[in-house]
């Protein structure tokens, strides 16, 4: 196999997504100079110190055959279910903006649910080129496909995070179509989806709040609608051309994790709709130039991967985006590349570099 250089296209890209991404964090980070300059410096610090690391892992990724990947991907995947259940056991999981996500290591957290997709996706891929055209069929191609979705899906929602539910949902759904299955079992995927979503919901105050305030934003203000409605006071007051670099008033104080999930109303309000809409435009750029990798790769397992991360980033950057415009129910998932979230970026850019080596490999 010849090796080719990466996709510089989308590898620009990404560097670029990461420079706005620092300049926009470290804006948003001026909001905790209120509260404590040693708390804004270490802030900083563990951003840049992430954005380091995933650049290491990410040039790492490159320089690893992908198919390496294929052999051990079912043990990836029962580790990262394994480790993901840890979150239940007392005294190792952490609780947080209400769902219990985080395992306490000490020194830092870590979040299990970005080793848990990446487990998917691996076994799903896997998976995908051992069957090759039975996709099509119920036995082969269906009934697995909802099974090895389902097992991760069920993990994430007994914590309580349906957010991230929604983008393994999305990815598995993105390769199993690019796989060749039929779209009516999509329809299937999505309703089982939607009863599992319904059921955790119903049964969580803290999720129910989150959609009683999607229907209604005006209602309890002061309340489960505060973050929203601060959201989108942010993103008007940005108007066309925004306040200026470092001028948001939104995250003095006012808008709940400004340097988290609410990073994208930040940005509004200091770069305008003009600057939004070049962020936004940005993440479209990133989506379509990944699937453009994908859909040059020929081998099946490359181009399952793929198809798998990208979709991974792609829907949650813009599930984000559309919760803090009142489009899509909070949801608590951050914006990669820009928002605080050191396993969400650290993952995300050991996943682009994967995919970077399949480029590297495989692009025709």
């Amino acid at each position: 196999m010849k090796a080719r250089s990466v996709d510089k296209i989308f590898l620009s890209i990404l560097v670029i997504l990461s420079i706005v991404g620092l300049f926009v964090f470290t804006s948003a980070s001026l909001g905790i100079l209120t509260d404590s300059v040693g708390q804004f410096q270490k802030t900083i610090f563990k951003q840049v110190s992430i954005f380091i690391l995933g650049w290491i892992a990410l040039f790492v990724a490159i320089g690893i055959n992908y198919k390496k990947w294929d052999k051990p991907s079912k043990y990836i995947y029962i580790v990262s279910i394994i480790i993901t259940l840890l979150v239940f056991v007392p005294g190792v999981g952490m609780s947080a903006k209400g769902a219990k996500s985080w395992i306490d290591l000490g020194f830092t957290t870590f979040q299990p649910t970005e080793l848990l997709k990446l487990g998917f996706v691996f076994l799903y891929a896997s998976y995908l080129a051992s069957v090759k055209d039975k996709i099509k069929t119920f036995k082969y191609g269906a009934l697995p496909s909802l099974i090895i979705l389902a097992v991760p899906v069920a993990v994430l929602l007994m914590q309580n995070d349906m957010g991230s539910t929604l983008s393994p949902i999305a990815a598995g759904i993105a390769m199993f179509l690019v796989a060749g299955g039929k779209k009516r079992y999509i329809a299937s995927f999505i309703l089982i989806a939607v009863i599992m979503v319904a059921v955790t919901a119903y049964l969580s105050p803290h999720a129910m709040a989150r959609i009683k305030t999607f229907i209604d934003p005006s209602q309890n203000l002061l309340g489960s609608g505060y973050h929203l409605n601060q959201s989108l006071i942010a993103v008007g007051s940005g108007q066309i051309f925004g306040r200026g670099l470092g001028q948001s008033i939104q995250k003095f104080t006012f808008l709940p994790e400004a340097t988290g999930d609410s990073i994208f109303p930040v940005a509004s309000e200091e770069f305008g709709f003009i600057g939004s809409t070049c962020i936004v435009l940005l993440f479209l750029a990133f989506g379509l130039r990944g699937y453009k990798i994908a859909e040059a790769v020929h081998d099946i397992f490359g181009r399952m991967i793929v198809v798998g991360f990208i979709t991974l980033a792609f829907s949650q950057s813009f599930i984000n985006i559309g919760t803090m415009l009142g489009i899509v129910p909070m949801t608590g998932v951050p914006l990669i590349f820009l928002s605080l979230g050191g396993s969400a970026l650290l993952f995300s850019l050991f996943e682009m570099g994967i995919v970077l080596n399949v480029s590297r490999l495989q692009s025709r």
